[in-house]
């Protein structure tokens, strides 16, 4: 996270909190971390032939729990947004850092994993084993329902913006 300013350390001995805004996570940093995702997923496959393992299969499970993140966040988001947004009521500081810590770090790794959902799909189009697809609609599903906690995730970071004036008390 990135704070705006002139690069000093705030003056401890001052009774003025320090100033400074959050810029929302960018978009090309979640491409970033599904690019590297994409790229460990896809090879999982080959460094498992390669180490003599069976690669792994997707079970339902692992889709249900990506499902299950992304309505929390999405909850928690649609929670937030009717508080500051619609009723313009004041979240404690606490809890304002808390839901943008949660939506950061989910937007990260939900962007890292649905990368590496989709990789390890990839690497099974074409092969000829017999739970190939079955390998490959469960990381469809799993990625899918990845990408749904990264807009969750995002949506909650968003909710969590209030306006220049909102932020003077």
């Amino acid at each position: 996270m990135s704070r705006e300013g002139d690069g000093r350390e705030p003056d401890r001995d001052s009774a003025e909190p320090p100033s400074g805004s959050l810029r929302p996570t960018p978009p090309l940093t979640l491409v970033g971390w599904a690019v590297v995702g994409l790229v460990g997923g896809w090879a999982v496959k080959p460094l498992a032939d390669r180490m003599g393992f069976v690669p792994p299969l997707v079970s339902l499970g692992q889709p249900l729990a990506l499902l299950l993140l992304a309505a929390i966040l999405g909850y928690v988001a649609w929670v937030t947004h009717r508080a500051v947004h619609v009723r313009h009521e004041r979240l404690e500081a606490h809890q304002a850092v808390n839901r943008l810590v949660l939506a950061r770090a989910s937007a990260l790794v939900a962007a890292l994993v649905a990368g590496g959902y989709a990789g390890y799909a990839l690497s099974w189009i074409g092969d000829p084993a017999e739970q190939a697809d079955e390998r490959i609609i469960g990381s469809v599903a799993a990625g899918g329902c990845a990408v749904l906690a990264v807009v969750a995730a995002v949506l909650l970071e968003r909710a969590c913006r209030v306006r220049d004036d909102d932020e003077t008390p």
